[in-house]
């Protein structure tokens, strides 16, 4: 009881945040054009707050680990690798392509059959050893930076200026054609994985007692991979990158709730996703009158608490 307290408790907050972040200098005057603007930037908010914590609660779960989140397979620096080729070869053309679904659809493409290849090659040969997985992921990773870090250092300054603004998460000019396409691949997504919410519970003991129990492991790891790759695909060519939001949403839901149970932690983290972009975006924009993206000020405190997630770990 204590724990559907707590997930009503956080969805009325979500919902009071939403209609503030909504409804703060609305009037008479201006109401249709807030209403349009405002509500598309506030569904790009939910649907990527529901991707992020979602991918990171799965891919914690395959893990085992509560200081891993799915950026350490190089998805992040794929996506900016794939941006940077736009401009060092498509320059004249940069800003129509940009704006356009084909970026999108592009660096969901890349994004995912990087990882579909990474999954098949790296779990066959290893037999599902997923840390080796993760560990090749994070070379890549390092990899796929330091090309675009190659290509924007040649590149002219003024196709760097319009290249940096991909390089942190924004939701004040989502595509709205992109954003349905969105919605559509991630409900799809969650519709998928309802059968694997107690699978979760099992995952999360860790690969001998889940084999143990009958689960067919490397099947069920190898099927949620994908569905994590997907998540954060879709989330990352949406906004753009938000590095550390899934490891303090999944590690604030664990402290908060005090559960093992999927069919709980799931919608938990994605309500405290929610309300921490939400909230965030809500007074940068409106009380602090910032322009600095909230991605930034997320990863700063995310970069502090996975540090401290570190420290905390050698203690013990």
């Amino acid at each position: 009881m204590k724990i559907k307290r707590n997930l009503i408790l956080m969805f009325i907050l979500s919902v009071i945040l939403i209609l503030l972040f909504i409804c703060v200098g609305m009037n008479n005057n201006n109401w249709q054009y807030i209403l349009q603007r405002r509500g598309i930037m506030i569904v790009a908010v939910v649907i990527t707050s529901a991707a992020i914590a979602f991918s990171a609660m799965i891919f914690q779960s395959i893990t085992n680990n509560r200081i891993l989140t799915p950026s350490v397979m190089g998805l992040d620096s794929l996506y900016m690798l794939v941006q940077t080729f736009i401009v060092f070869i498509l320059s004249s053309n940069k800003n129509e392509i940009f704006a356009s679904n084909i970026n999108f659809i592009l660096s969901v493409g890349v994004m995912v059959i990087f990882s579909i290849l990474l999954f098949q090659v790296m779990l066959k040969k290893e037999k599902g050893n997923i840390y080796f997985l993760l560990l090749v992921g994070l070379i890549l990773g390092t990899l796929f930076r330091s090309g675009a870090s190659f290509m924007q250092m040649i590149i002219d300054p003024n196709e760097f200026s319009v290249l940096q603004g991909k390089m942190f998460a924004s939701f004040n000019n989502v595509n709205s054609d992109v954003l349905l396409i969105s919605i559509v691949i991630i409900l799809l997504v969650m519709i998928y994985m309802y059968d694997y919410i107690d699978i979760l519970d099992v995952l999360s003991l860790g690969r001998d007692h889940a084999i143990n129990l009958g689960l067919s492991y490397e099947k069920t790891v190898k099927s949620l991979l994908i569905v994590t790759s997907i998540l954060v695909s879709v989330s990352t060519a949406l906004v753009g990158p938000i590095t550390f939001l899934g490891l303090l949403v999944v590690n604030i839901t664990h402290e908060f709730l005090k559960t093992y149970r999927h069919r709980y932690l799931i919608p938990a983290s994605v309500l405290i996703s929610i309300i921490t972009l939400v909230g965030g975006q809500f007074v940068i924009e409106r009380l602090l009158n910032f322009s600095t993206p909230v991605s930034v000020v997320i990863n700063l405190v995310g970069g502090i608490y996975f540090i401290s997630l570190l420290l905390k770990g050698n203690k013990a």
